[in-house]
């Protein structure tokens, strides 16, 4: 069976990246230790844990992660630790979406580009709690099956059998990554 000349294109099914989206954001939080702080010695964020779930036209991020806080209290005199694990859901939309994407079969997947980090730690007005300041960032992508149209050709564009190429680059594999977002723009 062969093409007509009419049917230069034909649809191909493939899984591809149809949504990606990034969000940065701070957030505050409040640890109440048990001793009333005077001054803050240092503050870290452990053990993070995250997943990725598709929610509407977004990708929500769910995790937590623990809060340490090393501090004074009894007027300098004595250190403690406070420790406390956040919950927290970070919705982050996509900044492209393709409309055409086969919704049964989306998967999503999420990297934190910034890990949480304390940025500020300071004890509360009332000096009986320690208020911390965290930044985060993630980048989201939605994975699913779309349809892509390519050209079909009619004449044989040479015999590559007999051929030798010479690919350039690692031979483990480590070949640059393709920025999609200046493809873009290409198109």
């Amino acid at each position: 069976m062969s093409l007509s000349s009419k049917h230069q294109c034909r649809e191909i099914i493939t899984k591809a990246i149809c949504g990606k989206g990034r969000k940065f954001s701070t957030v505050t939080h409040t640890v109440t230790p048990p001793n009333n702080p005077t001054s803050i010695l240092g503050a870290w964020i452990i053990n993070h844990q995250y997943e990725a779930v598709a929610a509407g036209d977004g990708i929500e991020v769910i995790g937590t992660y623990d809060v340490n806080i090393w501090y004074s209290y009894d007027k300098n005199s004595q250190t403690d630790v406070a420790k406390e694990t956040v919950s927290y859901v970070e919705r982050v939309p996509l900044s492209y979406l393709d409309p055409k994407h086969r919704a049964s079969t989306v998967e999503v997947s999420a990297e934190a580009t910034q890990e949480p980090s304390c940025v500020e730690a300071s004890v509360s007005s009332n000096g009986k709690s320690v208020i911390l300041r965290v930044e985060r960032e993630y980048s989201v992508e939605l994975i699913a099956e779309t349809k892509v149209l390519v050209k079909v050709c009619d004449q044989k564009h040479g015999d590559f059998e007999d051929k030798e190429f010479e690919f350039i680059g690692g031979e483990d594999g480590d070949y640059e990554d393709l920025d999609f977002e200046d493809l873009e723009d290409e198109l």
